[in-house]
């Protein structure tokens, strides 16, 4: 039990550091900070100039599509990494199978880019 208690030990030793240092920080950020700003900096900031119009304005559903197509492909080419450190071990199988997957991957960017949903104008 000793020497189980012992390999723990560098864990713990590593959380007590990050939670001192942490309240340290914040205590210093505390003690250090402004009381009493400056108006200027305690108003609305949008864009670096002062918004001019209702918050509730409507939005181009172009910024969703290009958010969501963005995050659809970082999400795809995130499967890549685990495939490519476990390339030796997965055989045909996971070969052909990963091949799949990208032609699908492919297949579909090009489907958006022929539609035009990429182009910004």
């Amino acid at each position: 039990m000793d020497e189980l208690l012992r390999e723990y030990l560098p864990i713990v030793v590593f959380l007590g550091v990050a939670i001192g240092l942490g309240l340290v920080l914040l205590a210093a950020a505390a003690v250090a900070a402004v009381q009493n700003p400056d108006p200027e900096k305690v108003s609305a900031y949008e864009c670096g100039f002062n918004a001019f119009d209702d918050a509730r304005m409507k939005f181009d559903v172009r910024f969703y599509l290009v958010a969501i197509l963005f995050i659809i492909f970082d999400l795809e080419v995130a499967f890549l990494f685990p495939w490519a450190v476990a390339f030796k071990d997965i055989g045909d199988v996971g070969f052909w199978s990963m091949m799949v997957f990208l032609a699908v991957l492919t297949v579909g960017f090009a489907y958006e880019w022929k539609k035009g949903a990429l182009e910004w104008e």
